[in-house]
């Protein structure tokens, strides 16, 4: 009777054993999140752990862990989110032209302005802009394509692959137009790599983070409903347009946030939800998005430090 359903009430993880299964994942993670942190920290440090110059280099590679941590919880928690109100586990965020976008930003900035332009957006004040572009752009193709009588999620997908291809293919004809040395500086930036992060961009890049991750994860049970489809949903009391919206906002912020700190990660947020998906084996947003926030540090990590 141990492993049988809950009579009277119903529970994401239905029975015992599937409950066992999914916290001791969750350690499993825990502790090799853990594990890969200390070896960034202290592999291949030559000073001992006591000294002071030992703690020193530990504290500028911990720059790196933040980064990681950053995008890790942004990516994974987008990425579901997303797949849940678009009703489509195949999709990442990135359709939607944010890094279309990001790298016809970056494309611009050294075809107008020369090799200099690299440096452009590094500065705190540029970052914000960048943000605020992506934000703006995806709000307002939501705003357009989800608000009226005839509103269509698959038509704002595919406008939005639409407008992503367009992007694409004006950031790759100024590409053409650039010299040899100006094209090989600007292809270190538009691929995703930790390298590309600046710790001034933390003072918004964090609090951002943080923000959209609450508010996504404290509409958990609000996103288990509308993973039902439209029509139930709306049978169920909720407002299935503009929570849709509302959560595609907070998706837009957590793509800025990641793509403008480190760069284009197209199908990693994709691998982490799959991943998270066989993994906690539950529809549960609570228990889905801390299971992909382990999972998308210790794959990023992990990756980094071998």
């Amino acid at each position: 009777m141990a492993d049988t359903p809950t009579v009277g009430r119903t529970h994401p993880l239905a029975s015992r054993k599937h409950r066992i299964r999914y916290w001791v994942i969750m350690g499993i993670f825990i502790a090799l999140a853990l594990l890969v942190t200390y070896g960034i920290l202290g592999w291949d440090n030559p000073l001992p752990v006591d000294s002071q110059g030992f703690w020193l280099i530990a504290k500028l590679r911990a720059t790196h862990i933040v980064v990681m941590a950053i995008v890790a919880v942004c990516q994974a928690t987008a990425t579901i989110a997303f797949q849940t109100v678009t009703n489509n586990k195949i999709l990442t965020p990135s359709i939607m032209g944010f890094e279309a976008l990001y790298v016809l930003v970056q494309t611009s900035a050294v075809f107008f302005f020369g090799v200099a332009g690299v440096t452009f957006f590094d500065n705190f004040w540029q970052y914000v802009i960048q943000v605020v572009l992506m934000v703006g752009f995806a709000s307002a193709l939501y705003g357009w394509l989800l608000s009226g009588r005839f509103a269509n999620m698959h038509i704002m997908l595919l406008i939005g692959i639409i407008l992503g291809s367009g992007l694409g293919a004006i950031a790759t004809f100024m590409q053409r137009l650039l010299t040899p040395s100006e094209f090989d500086i600007l292809s270190a930036r538009l691929i995703g790599s930790i390298a590309n992060a600046d710790t001034s961009h933390f003072s918004l890049a964090i609090p951002l983070a943080i923000g959209g991750t609450v508010c996504l994860y404290l509409g958990a049970t609000r996103l288990n409903v509308l993973s039902l489809g439209k029509t139930t949903a709306i049978n169920l009391g909720i407002s299935h347009r503009s929570q849709t919206m509302l959560i595609l906002f907070f998706v837009s912020i957590l793509m800025a946030v990641s793509t403008s700190l480190v760069g284009p990660m197209t199908f990693f947020g994709f691998l982490v939800a799959m991943l998270s998906y066989q993994l906690a084996d539950t529809y549960d947003h609570r228990y889905l998005f801390p299971l992909s926030w382990l999972v998308g540090f210790v794959s990023l990590a992990g990756a980094y430090f071998v």
